[in-house]
């Protein structure tokens, strides 16, 4: 069944939001103040024993290293063994051989190595298995050959929360190819500054589309709750994050202040909270961003009194890259104060041994209690046993380990192609340029027509997405590619052009570029305007020339581009598509009549800016003013090229 997420529906919550953000800052954090939700695990008397069982064995120095997380560049399979680790990750420049593009083979030897030294039990240890963490944002996004869907923005356009399933099976799929058993998403941040550089992983403005994605999203990666395949061989364990507030710091500084009443926190920005704990997620990353200066990581009233007493959060908190170093009074190797707040493992990736030795001191000095490390540990234990890692084979030995050709395989990049093309919002057209007759002879071209690694845009292979090239992306698909064979089934004709020049004169020009990929605080920006002049002087050149243009805009969030707009015939937002550029070209091409094969069906889930330094714009907002409103989007069937329905 289409799960649809109604935009009147969404429109109707907005006068509550509105009143919900227009209150005065109230920083003293009451956890009665927010839901209380019944624990969708209740009580498993087997399952507890077991827990028990291992707690009675486990010695303090292997407590303690299960509650830790080292990334893969610092930490050895020999050291994972010496200090009983729980969990490695990959960071977002981490890979096997600090090789960002290592063959799928490496990344499961690897997985093989760590597993062996963690279920080592030579030294009368209890052998935890380590589970290994990955950001899979967009698809398993660390692997070359991976399917790459849209990023989160592009999504959120799509107005459909029952793809989102599909998008979350096929990512476990492929992260499960390489051996890997958990992925840090889906991000729920409600993004209301453009100017942050994660926008791109919101999937709107609006709680609304959040709350509805949250659940499918992790329902695909894990299963679903109550369901036999819940957690089983075909899963991997999600990530709810960041906890909470990441989308709404002053001017849209990465990790930076909250400073929204507890009302608007609680309605808006943990909003997809809820649900993803319905849903089963089994755990939740803690936030880089402060409520009113005071750092997540550290706030027990929010990490203890909301997330595990009234949301009913039976899984375990993760903490985010380093993030307990920013609490006040705390370091990379040293924060008893975020543990004893209710993190129950640290992301420590580089300084992990100096923060295992402080810990083991920490709870002999009585600094924490050892009966809070049971409660961390116990945490941790019970996702293991809910994910049947206690109980698993080698990573090379299960299921779907090793059967890279899941990685892209066809029906996977269907659903990425369907994916795009439900995305892609169109904004304008004029003369009804689009759809372009499937025979006419076309030019291709803009920095982004034919650059995979552009259309995926950060989190693509390394952490801000540079340094790919056509032949790391072996089953993707570029925009100009796409558009090729859509002319070339119809004896149409697609010239790709870098420069923009043309021997003989096309019928239509497409003129693809955006922003270039970054990720997290590098994409800050002190406005939203588009500032480049590339795409502009290719459409005035055309308009010029009296060439029908359309554009095609790439970009991880909506951008003040009026002048490139007023210079289109017609203007497609493509977000950032991922691999699949074949979507694009689905619904702007249409057939040898010059009927659409496809309508656009993409819906802005984030109003689009008028002016460059307009980048906080959301709807409910007072004195709402922007170039297109929340919702907005044209179609062939309407044929009304100005109206948004």
């Amino acid at each position: 069944m289409k799960i649809r997420v109604s935009i009147i529906v969404v429109m109707a919550t907005t006068a509550i939001l509105a009143a919900s953000c227009a209150t005065s800052p109230d920083v003293e954090i009451d956890p009665a103040m927010w839901p209380a939700r019944e624990p969708v695990f209740g009580d498993d008397a087997v399952l507890e024993e077991r827990v028990a069982g291992l707690l009675a064995r486990m010695t303090l120095e292997e407590k303690v290293g299960q509650v830790i997380q080292a990334d893969i560049a610092s930490v050895t399979p020999d050291e994972v063994r010496e200090f009983n680790l729980g969990s490695v990750l990959n960071g977002g420049d981490s890979a096997p051989g600090n090789d960002n593009r290592a063959s799928p083979q490496a990344w499961l030897d690897l997985a093989d190595d760590f597993w062996d030294a963690s279920t080592d039990r030579s030294d009368g240890g209890v052998g935890i298995p380590v589970i290994w963490g990955t950001d899979a944002v967009h698809g398993a996004n660390n692997i070359v050959g991976a399917t790459l869907f849209p990023h989160n923005i592009g999504l959120g356009m799509m107005n459909d929360a029952a793809i989102m399933y599909d998008v979350g099976r096929v990512t476990a799929l492929e992260v499960l190819a390489t051996g890997l058993d958990w992925t840090f998403a889906p991000t729920l941040a409600v993004a209301r500054n453009d100017r942050w550089g994660r926008t791109y992983e919101s999937y709107s403005e609006h709680p609304g589309i959040v709350v509805a994605y949250a659940p499918e999203l992790i329902a695909g990666l894990q299963g679903r709750v109550g369901n036999n395949a819940f957690l089983d061989d075909d899963h991997v364990i999600a990530t709810a994050k960041h906890f909470v507030g990441d989308g709404g710091t002053a001017n849209g500084v990465d990790q930076g202040d909250t400073a929204v009443s507890v009302r608007e926190l609680r309605d808006l920005h943990a909003a997809g909270y809820g649900p993803a704990i319905e849903a089963g997620v089994q755990s939740v990353m803690a936030s880089y961003n402060s409520f009113h200066g005071s750092k997540m990581h550290g706030l027990r009233a929010m990490l203890h009194g909301v997330l595990v007493q009234r949301l009913g959060f039976r899984g375990f908190v993760i903490g985010d890259w380093n993030g307990h170093a920013q609490v006040r009074g705390c370091s990379k190797n040293s924060c008893p104060k975020a543990f004893n707040a209710g993190l129950d493992m640290f992301m420590a990736p580089d300084e992990w041994q100096g923060l295992y030795r402080n810990l083991l001191q920490q709870v002999r000095d009585g600094s924490i209690h050892e009966q809070r490390l049971d409660e961390a540990v116990a945490r941790i234990l019970r996702v293991k046993i809910r994910a049947g890692v206690l109980d698993a084979p080698r990573p090379s030995q299960r299921k779907h380990a090793g059967n890279f050709s899941l990685l892209g395989a066809p029906a996977h990049r269907d659903v990425a192609r369907r994916a795009v093309r439900q995305s892609l919002v169109l904004l304008k057209n004029e003369g009804a340029l689009l759809p372009v007759r499937a025979t006419a002879t076309v030019l291709v071209t803009g920095d982004g027509a034919h650059d995979i690694g552009k259309q995926s845009g950060g989190w693509t292979l390394s952490w801000q997405g540079n340094g790919n090239r056509r032949e790391h992306f072996p089953n993707g698909e570029s925009i100009y590619e796409g558009i090729a064979a859509a002319l070339r089934m119809h004896g149409g004709r697609a010239v790709l052009s870098r420069t923009g020049d043309f021997d003989a004169r096309p019928d239509v020009a497409i003129v693809v570029f955006g922003e270039d990929p970054y990720a997290e605080g590098e994409g800050d920006r002190p406005n939203v305007d588009y500032e480049p002049a590339d795409g502009m002087k290719l459409l005035r050149r055309y308009r010029d020339s009296g060439i029908p243009t359309v554009s095609v805009f790439l970009s991880g969030r909506p951008l003040w581009v009026s002048p490139e707009l007023e210079l289109s015939d017609a203007f497609v937002a493509a977000w950032l598509p991922g691999t699949e550029g074949g979507g694009v070209a689905d619904v702007i091409i249409g057939d040898a009549e010059g009927a659409p094969r496809y309508d656009f069906t993409g819906r802005l889930s984030f109003s689009w800016p008028k002016t460059a330094t307009q980048a906080e714009v959301n709807v409910g907002d007072a004195g709402y003013d922007p170039l297109f409103p929340f919702g907005y989007g044209l179609s062939y069937a309407t044929n009304d090229n100005g109206r948004a329905h």
